[in-house]
């Protein structure tokens, strides 16, 4: 009989030869610090190593431990139950999912907001049910993003990173070849993740308002974290200019799941048309008091300012050693350019207690692998300086200092 099955034993071979076969590292919680397993396949993991420092989450502001946020956590689950047990259409919409979307909405400067069970689910179902004629994308915008514009089937318009006179050549010279009427949507992160870039949004958003085009911002890795924790459509003051403002729940917020802000009448279409908001069990209510009580927190708190002092200090320690420390945000991304160096340096970072992650091709160019550093904002000054002193001696020893 012929095989038409799949050999998948051998793309894994193919990935392992490439050095890019990914696993799972188990830790015993979400935190500044932390227990990691080796990666255990299919078996329970056993927790044997020294307990170390974590910079490499994207838990920014620490709050996955904050006693408040664990309280509303614990009182959802008492009041309303352990899961939504439905869609939102059928019986799974709770008073919870409504305090939550009233305070993002109101945090974004928006008319409402819609929760999805995880950003990837908010950015693939959004961007199919408007189903764009045109999408001009940032090149280095998430993957959800990109499986949102496949699933919307538009023509798809890349233009280089975080540069709106090309986004401006780009839909120049698409109006040049445009027949009948279409439909244009520019879609961007504000803060890019492995890059730690923020994107010019204002310079974004005059150039489509110039070709008559809507403006999708993903804050995945900004709400929280700006002016009364909104996120860099907040702190540039662009509330009335972008239409769609996308973000998730699972980082600076501490919980999970995505959320679209907009127009009443965008939130009405989404509730409608996104089929990953229409087919999928609402969060689970827990879930969206967590986020709710860390939206809270992150506007009426120091939080924030605390995160940003680590940003600065670890920024500053590193500068000084002689690494180059990309990107404008909280995300500290250290250049190391080769592949092996930066696997060594992660290595050697590691083994002094300090867990941050490399990043290498294919997620970012040829020779631009890097180490990401990202603090948080429960990280002690000991802990930052444990950080800066795991750099230095590792770096000294892979000969990079």
């Amino acid at each position: 009989m012929e095989d038409r099955g799949f050999d998948l034993e051998d793309r894994l071979a193919t990935l392992c030869d490439a050095g890019l076969k990914r696993t799972l590292a188990p830790t015993d919680r979400v935190a500044e610090r932390g227990y990691f397993a080796a990666p255990a396949g299919g078996d329970l993991p056993v927790l044997e190593t020294e307990e170390q420092l974590v910079f490499a989450s994207n838990n920014y502001l620490g709050l996955t431990t904050d006693q408040r946020v664990q309280d509303a956590a614990r009182q959802a689950t008492a009041v309303v139950g352990t899961g939504a047990g439905a869609s939102r259409l059928v019986t799974g919409d709770t008073l919870v999912h409504h305090d939550l979307e009233r305070q993002l909405a109101e945090t974004k400067g928006t008319e409402r907001a819609l929760a999805f069970s995880s950003g990837y689910a908010a950015n693939v179902g959004t961007i199919a049910a408007l189903g764009p004629d045109v999408i001009f994308s940032d090149e280095h915008t998430h993957a959800s993003i990109v499986d949102g514009c496949r699933l919307a089937d538009a023509d798809v318009e890349f233009y280089d990173h975080c540069d709106a006179a090309a986004l401006h050549l780009a839909m120049e010279r698409r109006a040049g070849e445009a027949t009948g009427d279409q439909s244009w949507l520019v879609v961007t992160d504000s803060v890019f993740g492995a890059d730690g870039t923020v994107a010019p949004l204002e310079g974004i958003c005059d150039v489509a308002e110039d070709f008559g085009a809507w403006v999708m911002v993903d804050e995945a890795h900004a709400t929280g974290l700006y002016v009364n924790g909104g996120g860099v459509v907040q702190a540039e003051g662009l509330e009335e200019r972008v239409h769609v403002q996308m973000g998730t729940l699972s980082k600076a917020l501490a919980s999970q799941g995505g959320y679209v802000a907009g127009s009443e009448t965008l939130i009405e279409t989404l509730i409608n048309d996104a089929r990953s908001f229409v087919f999928s069990t609402g969060l689970a209510p827990a879930v969206a008091a967590t986020a709710s009580e860390s939206l809270h927190v992150a506007r009426h708190s120091d939080v924030r300012e605390r995160l940003w002092d680590n940003v600065a200090h670890l920024r500053e320690g590193l500068e000084s050693m002689g690494y180059e420390v990309l990107g404008d945000s909280q995300i500290l991304p250290v250049l190391v350019g080769d592949r092996r160096d930066a696997l060594d340096l992660a290595d050697g970072i590691g083994e002094r207690g300090v867990v941050a992650t490399s990043i290498n091709p294919p997620t970012v160019p040829e020779g631009t692998s890097r180490i990401r550093v990202a603090p948080m904002a429960t990280h002690h000054e000991g802990e930052i300086v444990a950080c800066l002193e795991a750099f230095e001696a590792a770096g000294e020893e892979v000969g990079l200092l």
